[in-house]
């Protein structure tokens, strides 16, 4: 491993005036202090509780649309190649924006008013980057303070926590080894090869007090090599020392809690149920809240029968002791890669006229699970519903899950003849035979074994409703805006696993077809990766589910969602992003007028402010009023009403956070897709004589 430091020398400018204090630095002028007038935004999700909210009201519904783009960080040189994914939110702290930044993961420190580059940080990891199972730049860092020490914190590509100084970017030798962590290491399970031994993850530490905890993420695209595959046990280490504190088990061993939900032993070989979405802290409560993914794999669970906790669990554990004190397990047995993929929000309500003290949960489901987050008691009934039993050969089905009563889902859940696509009524008799060849039902429809009269199941599993980006919450009025995906589906269907390819009995494949190893994102794209590792997924060639070239399925296509969680009712939902031009300028929908559809994508993570929800297109569009590109919306967080849009040079990729320095608000988003390499892009305002 070896390490790379770079140290940028160069003073802020005079730009920071109200800046109470600079530190000299091996010649480096860094801000330590800065004027009342400075808010930041400190963690990934602007707070402990992920509310990704700040009552900023400089830009408003007034004056959005004159927004300018203040400073730009290209992210390119940062890795051997571009990257085309850049999914981070940066950190906003006293002056300095912090950010990961390309497929070296390195970490940048820039000028906030300007985007100058003061400092970066990346590790060489060699064949252990190159084999990562969460490539990339990540999603984010995590900042820590004790009044005095200021440290920026993160994982690796190759599965390292690092602790930097903060107004320097260099490791922090009383940290770890040398400012490291090998996260692979006392884990209470043994990695055998460090380098391709399969954990990372992409998400950013969460950190309260001197606790820091991170999770885990294994592949992406379905299919693991091993049923027997790395668990996602969670871990908390003391971010001054690196010390490990404590460690949860996702997947109980023998004697503990939850281990006899695993029938035949067979917590003993089964592997994933990681933690890799974003972790949320009550620090009054002293409890943090772990949102578990699926245990392996996604679509059969044969070879691990029973309900299986702690999978697709909110688990809600003592901060201090790492000790289970509530759970609630949102899936029992999941076979439809509906892991938990959202941070949970943490919302102080008011319901029956009561304040009531709440955790929420958004879902692939389009379900948002409400509880007490002292006690895990749901807020409103949640019932255990019968559900379809399959027949794949040696699958285990749980005959009930568990369905939320308020609110109701507020996306596409499940599918049906009722969401084919109704442009014109040829249109729809064509996707009536296209669904011939599929089995359509409820969210819980199980996978099928593919034949050649049903291919497979129909569904917005995997990216439908909210996926990584989550929800966001306003605390003033406790309303929960959430994005989600109604046109992200797929068909699944099972074949039996090859024999050296995977020791899973079934695999995604279509009848007829030889079944193939397919990656997920990101995967191989390591900046020390020549070339990408042999693939990780299971797949095969399933044919579009699409008309004409046109979506199988009615709009919206993606929709913000306001749920007002004081009474578990949905407030207001609004198509989000511009028709796109396959849509509008489809041969089968000329002459017609199609309102806007909103656009489909699982990226689009949203930003409140004190009169505003903002969120950014994925996909980019033509218009008569504008190049090709795509919009930075802001929407009245009350009604639901566009107040305005500024162009992106590129497709929002990475959720949009807000900042304040010396009285001047900025709104930063991260750009990739497409033709578009990794971008951070700030707006502000114009300044007025």
């Amino acid at each position: 491993m070896q390490t790379r430091n770079f140290l940028v020398l160069a003073a802020l400018p005079a730009l920071l005036a109200g800046t109470s204090a600079l530190a000299q630095l091996n010649g480096t002028a860094v801000v330590r202090k800065t004027g009342a007038n400075t808010v930041n935004w400190p963690t990934y999700n602007a707070d402990l509780a992920g509310s990704r909210y700040l009552p900023l009201d400089q830009v408003n519904a007034d004056n959005f649309k004159d927004l300018e783009i203040a400073w730009r960080f290209k992210t390119d040189m940062f890795g051997s190649r571009p990257e085309y994914k850049l999914e981070g939110t940066p950190l906003a702290v006293d002056g300095i924006v912090y950010a990961t930044a390309g497929t070296r993961r390195a970490v940048v420190a820039l000028n906030a008013v300007t985007g100058e580059l003061l400092w970066s940080f990346s590790l060489h990891e060699g064949k252990r980057s190159a084999e990562s199972p969460r490539a990339l730049s990540g999603r984010g860092l995590s900042y820590w303070s004790d009044g005095n020490k200021r440290r920026i914190l993160y994982t690796t590509i190759g599965y390292r926590l690092v602790s930097l100084d903060a107004d320097t970017g260099q490791p922090d030798p009383e940290f770890g080894e040398n400012g490291i962590v090998d996260l692979k290491k006392n884990w209470d399970q043994e990695i055998k090869d460090l380098e391709t031994g399969e954990a990372g993850v992409h998400s950013a530490p969460a950190i309260s007090g001197n606790t820091i905890i991170i999770g885990a993420a294994f592949r992406e695209g379905f299919t693991p090599v091993n049923h027997n595959n790395t668990k996602g046990y969670v871990r908390a280490f003391d971010v001054r020392t690196g010390k490990r504190l404590w460690t949860f088990h996702t997947i109980p061993k023998p004697g503990e809690f939850g281990y006899d939900t695993w029938l035949n032993n067979s917590a003993d070989v089964t592997g994933n149920a990681g933690v890799w979405t974003q972790v949320s802290i009550d620090p009054d409560l002293n409890l943090a809240y772990l949102n578990v993914e699926s245990p392996t794999s996604d679509f059969f669970g044969g070879q691990r029968p029973g309900p299986g906790l702690f999978g697709n669990s909110l688990v809600a554990v003592d901060l201090t002791t790492g000790q289970r004190k509530w759970h609630y397990q949102l899936i029992h047995h999941e076979i439809w890669d509906l892991d938990n993929s959202s941070a949970p929000l943490l919302m102080d309500v008011t319901v029956g006229g009561k304040p009531r003290k709440v955790v929420g949960v958004p879902s692939k489901q389009g379900f948002f699970y409400v509880f007490d987050r002292a006690t895990g008691k749901p807020v409103w009934p949640i019932n255990e519903v019968k559900v379809m039993q399959g027949n794949v050969p040696g699958e285990w089905y749980s005959p009930t899950q568990p369905i939320p009563t308020r609110p109701v889902a507020y996306a596409r859940n499940g599918f049906s003849e009722n969401d084919l696509i109704d442009f014109t009524p040829e249109l729809r008799a064509k996707a009536r035979e296209v669904v011939k060849r599929y089995q359509l039902g409820g969210v819980y429809t199980p996978p099928i074994v593919s034949t050649k009269d049903k291919l497979g199941v129909i569904n917005n599993w995997a990216q439908g409703g909210t996926n990584w980006p989550g929800g966001s919450f306003d605390p003033e009025t406790g309303v929960a805006y959430v994005y989600a995906c109604g046109a992200c589906i797929s068909s699944t269907g099972l074949q039996p696993g090859p024999r050296g390819m995977t020791n899973l009995d079934f695999v995604v494949g279509v009848d007829g077809q030889p079944v193939s190893m397919i990656r997920g994102p990101g995967e191989g794209a390591g900046a020390d990766s020549p070339a990408p590792p042999p693939a990780a997924g299971g797949g095969a060639n399933i044919p579009r589910l699409a008309v004409d070239g046109l979506p199988l399925v009615k709009p919206p296509y993606g929709a913000i969602n306001a749920i007002d969680v004081n009474k578990g009712e949905i407030k207001w939902q609004v198509a989000h992003g511009e028709t796109p031009d396959f849509v509008r300028n489809n041969p089968a929908l000329k002459g017609m007028t199609i309102p806007r559809t909103g656009q489909s994508t699982y990226q689009i993570g949203t930003l409140v402010t004190k009169t505003l929800v903002i969120a950014g297109e994925n996909q980019v569009t033509t218009t008569p009023d504008r190049p090709r590109g795509a919009m930075l919306r802001a929407y009245d967080k009350k009604t639901g009403k566009e107040m305005g849009a500024v162009f992106m040079p590129g497709p929002q990729s990475g959720s949009p956070m807000t900042y304040s320095v010396n009285g001047k608000q900025y709104v930063v988003v991260a750009t990739s897709g497409g033709t578009s390499s990794g971008e951070y892009v700030a707006y502000t305002l114009p300044n007025t004589k």
